[in-house]
């Protein structure tokens, strides 16, 4: 496989050097002299000085037979440039970008990118997952599966509160692959029955997460629970 990693910074180069032990073949572009200067002793013919949202730069470093175009520039408006080369003008099949401001993520939503990583928004999912101060926490997009990973906890007022998880009343396509019950995971059987306060490890294809609020917090409109999560990033209520 040959990746073409666009930005010569940590993350740049660390892609690199876990790519060299994966075996695969890959280029990295850097367009800060200085920062050139350092990577060139490490990465040598593995790397190319310019521009990557430049043509010319892009194809010189062989965009055009890359399987893997890896946006990670420390510039939004750089990775959204580079990506949408890649993906609309190059055909690269497959496309990685670095979201530094996860209030630009819709951005690159509408471009889409294969799949986007956003440290700030991943830190904030974390803390409010050891931190439970919502009722509702996405903690991971799989973005070419058309899924999401999220975490929603049963209220005393949930509809689905006392209830085996057998009688759940799910949307469409939603599983619940685990219950958090007190720090201690618990198979969701279909015979063990939810209590107030469980937290539900939740797979659900994309733009559901309203009708599984709806089913289980009815209680609150989903839009309210959804701004409690995204106002700490940034970004905006998804639907």
């Amino acid at each position: 496989m040959f990746v073409l990693i666009v930005g010569g910074g940590k993350v740049g180069l660390n892609v690199a050097r876990s790519l060299t032990l994966l075996h695969h073949d890959f280029v990295v572009v850097e367009q800060r002299r200085s920062r050139y200067d350092i990577l060139h002793h490490e990465l040598e013919d593995h790397l190319r000085f310019g521009d990557g949202t430049e043509l010319w730069v892009l194809e010189a470093a062989g965009i055009g037979k890359a399987d893997l175009v890896v946006a990670v520039t420390g510039d939004d408006e750089d990775n959204v440039v580079i990506a949408q080369l890649a993906k609309h003008e190059y055909g690269v099949p497959k496309v990685v970008a670095r979201v530094n401001d996860p209030r630009n993520q819709q951005t690159f939503d509408l471009l889409d990118v294969d799949a986007t990583v956003c440290a700030s928004s991943l830190v904030v999912s974390l803390i409010q997952h050891e931190l439970p101060v919502h009722q509702f926490v996405p903690l991971l997009s799989l973005k070419r599966e058309d899924l999401e990973i999220a975490e929603i906890e049963v209220s005393e007022d949930s509809p689905a509160a006392y209830l085996p998880v057998a009688e759940i009343a799910l949307p469409p396509g939603v599983l619940i692959g685990a219950i958090l019950r007190e720090g201690v995971a618990v198979p969701p059987g279909g015979e063990v029955e939810l209590r107030p306060g469980d937290q539900l490890l939740c797979l659900l294809p994309r733009r559901t997460e309203r009708s599984l609020l709806s089913s289980l917090l009815p209680e609150r409109r989903p839009q309210d629970v959804q701004s409690e999560t995204y106002i700490d990033t940034g970004a905006g209520a998804r639907g």
